[in-house]
Parts: structure tokens; C-alpha cells; sequence
């Protein structure tokens, strides 16, 4: 699922003392607080500003008029042990303050994202089989591990958090669901086949048709910003060594995700292709509003497994580029319809401590 574990395990390998200083600018520039949250190398950012300020907050996606935005939240002073949905208007923080929860506080929640009518959104929960949180295990056999849980169907929910429908109801996990930006398709990823594979569906839940295949986790999918293409990430196990251990953790409802490669395909499956080869984990990745690059969160260039940065590259392969400069942990990096804010979470400015944050960007090209 497209869960913030990840931010447990950078804490426990990486302490944030080695943090980068922020960036301060010259008297020639436009002014900048000189606690400003940007790195000097991150070109990409006018402008950023904190938005969460404590716990584990993430997957943070804008409604289509870009007024608002839905995210999930572990955070304990808000009442919740474990993730639930909240909504923010786009200019707010909540330094002092609480967002309205518009998920059902039940269960565990998990990817939600705004349906064209910014009206309502769509979001996956384990609420209808168990409404306590379900355990979270990290590692199995000394490695790290996500669990897959079977008990995630994808429901649609009213701003004020009222269920008013459920669209899937196979036996299995059904989670990780995105809105295509023309408004007709979700995508999201079940286990249904007996492996977790990618489907698309209408937004009302029919005509659903499975667009992936092979062995292998297939997650995290969005549509380009025309809704022609897909990007997505997956495990894809090669070897029998390989196979078996991907085959025999999927067994006990568990993934291991530290090897992922970003794959992309059309909208319906067809020209399916490997679009990075860079080793260990390469994953949230998301369309630049050109739709001729992807914006994606990895640690590929790091010794000890962190830190993860965001990184464009062009939809071809070509032209990989570092975005962020931190030493810690960016990931989540979603793109505003109108392409000018930028989405994401991250472990800068938290103290040294474990929070995972949202910021939210100025984006310049």
C-alpha cells in the first residue's frame, strides 16, 4: 500500500544530525525567512511551508479545483492510533490547530483521493471487517516488510465523512486507489488474480478490468495528467529464490518493498515498460504537470538504505535529476492540477524526531 513505513525504518537507521543547514537567501533575492525550509540546491522551490507539525502525515492529494486537499494521519493529539483521512483547505496549517477527520476513525485507512465533483472522495479502509486498527509489523526474518491487509475495500465518502458507497467488495485487498484527471477512471491495486496486480474501474465502480499481469507487487499507480498513460511501481521478482520468497510472504497477507522499479504503461495496459533501473527502492512517483516527466521518491544513491529524495526523470529514461537535497526522508510529491504547488512529506525541520510532515511548495521550472 502506499503507507508511510518507510519514515519507522529511516528512523531507526538515520538520526537527522547530518541534516543540510536551510537555505538563506541574498538581499537581491526575494525575500526569505532565513529559517526558510529549502535546501540551497533545490532549485525547483519558490517557496515552501510546513503544513502538519507532529506524528506521521502523508499521501497528501489535491481536490480538481486545487482549493483543497485530503491526507492521512497517525498523528496521536488528534485523537487516532492509526492512519485516518483528514481535509485541509489548500492555505492552511495546523501549527494550533486540528483539520476535520472525514474518515470514519474506525479500522485503518489508507489512500484517499478527491472524485471530480470536490464534493466527495474515495479512500481504502479495513473498518467493515475490524474497527481497531490492525497490527503493524515491520520485519520478518530480519527484513523489512509491508502488510498487505486483505481486509482493505475502497469506499466513496461526503466532505463531512459519511460513506455513501462501496466500490469493491471482492474477497482480498483492494486499495490504492487514484482518480484519472479527466475524471472517468480510478486505478487501483487488488489481489483478486491472487497476486497484486493493477485494474482500472469507472468512478462509480463498474466495468472493471485488470491491467497488469505479471508476478510482482504493482502499486501506487496515477495517470498522466491527460489520463492516457499510467506510472507505477513493482517488485517484480526475476529468480526462483526470488519468486518464492516474494510468493511466500504474499501468503501471509506481507511485502517486502525495499526493490521496487518504476514501470509505465498505457492507460489500458498496452506498451507496458521498465522506466528506471537504478536498484533499491525507486517509488511515489507522479506525473510533472507536462506529463513528459515523472517526479518519484528513492534511495537509490544511498549506502545504508536513506536517505530518500525526489528525482524527475523524463518518461524515455533520459535525464534523471535530483530534486530535493536532504538527508533524511521526501517522499509523496503530488502535483496541483493547475501545476504550481507541489505536495509532499518529509522529515526536515522535525527536531531530530520522528515526524513525517506535509510541506507545500511553489514549484518553478
Amino acid at each position: 500500500m502506499r503507507i508511510i513505513s518507510f519514515v519507522v525504518l529511516a528512523l531507526l537507521m538515520l538520526s537527522c544530525k547530518n541534516e543540510q543547514k536551510p537555505k538563506v537567501v541574498s538581499n537581491s533575492e526575494v525575500e526569505v525567512a532565513k529559517d526558510s525550509l529549502i535546501y540551497p540546491e533545490e532549485k525547483y522551490f519558490k517557496s515552501l511551508r510546513q503544513v502538519t507539525f507532529g506524528g506521521d502525515n502523508a499521501e497528501a492529494y489535491w481536490s480538481f479545483d486545487d482549493k483543497q486537499l485530503v491526507f492521512q494521519s497517525n498523528y496521536t493529539k488528534w485523537n487516532v492510533g492509526c492512519d485516518q483521512m483528514f481535509l485541509m483547505n489548500a492555505d492552511e496549517n495546523f501549527k494550533n490547530s486540528m483539520p476535520p477527520m472525514i474518515s470514519t476513525g474506525k479500522g485503518r485507512t489508507t489512500c484517499a483521493y478527491f472524485l471530480p465533483d470536490n464534493k466527495h472522495i474515495i479512500y481504502a479502509s479495513t473498518h467493515l471487517v475490524d474497527e481497531e486498527c490492525p497490527e503493524v509489523p515491520l520485519r520478518k526474518n530480519g527484513k523489512y516488510i509491508w502488510p498487505v491487509y486483505d481486509s482493505f475495500d475502497i469506499f466513496v465518502a461526503d466532505l463531512e465523512g459519511n460513506i455513501v458507497k462501496q466500490l469493491t467488495n471482492e474477497v482480498g485487498y483492494d486499495a490504492e486507489p487514484t482518480v484519472s484527471p479527466k475524471g472517468d477512471k480510478i486505478v487501483f491495486t487488488s489481489t483478486r488474480s491472487g497476486d497484486l496486480e493493477l485494474y482500472t474501474m469507472n468512478i462509480d465502480g463498474t466495468d472493471v478490468k485488470q491491467i497488469t499481469d505479471e508476478l510482482g507487487y504493482d502499486g501506487g499507480a496515477f495517470f498522466s495528467p491527460d489520463g492516457t498513460k499510467i506510472i507505477f511501481r513493482s517488485s517484480r521478482p526475476k529468480t526462483e529464490e526470488e519468486i518464492k520468497a516474494y510468493k511466500d510472504l504474499l501468503a501471509e497477507g506481507l511485502v517486502e518493498p525495499t526493490e521496487m522499479e518504476l514501470y509505465i504503461c498505457n492507460a489500458d495496459g498496452s506498451d507496458l515498460r521498465q522506466l528506471t533501473d537504478l536498484g533499491n527502492a525507486n517509488w511515489s512517483p507522479f506525473f510533472h504537470p507536462s506529463g513528459k516527466k515523472i517526479l518519484f521518491s528513492s534511495n537509490f544513491e544511498a549506502e545504508r538504505g536513506f536517505p530518500f529524495n525526489l528525482y524527475l526523470i523524463d518518461i524515455d529514461g533520459k535525464n534523471l535529476e535530483r530534486v530535493t537535497h536532504g538527508e533524511t526522508f521526501d517522499a509523496f510529491p503530488v502535483f496541483s492540477n493547475d501545476g504550481k504547488k507541489l505536495a509532499f512529506s518529509s522529515n526536515r525541520n522535525n527536531g531530530g524526531g520522528r515526524d513525517t510532515n506535509l510541506f507545500i511548495a511553489e514549484w518553478q521550472d
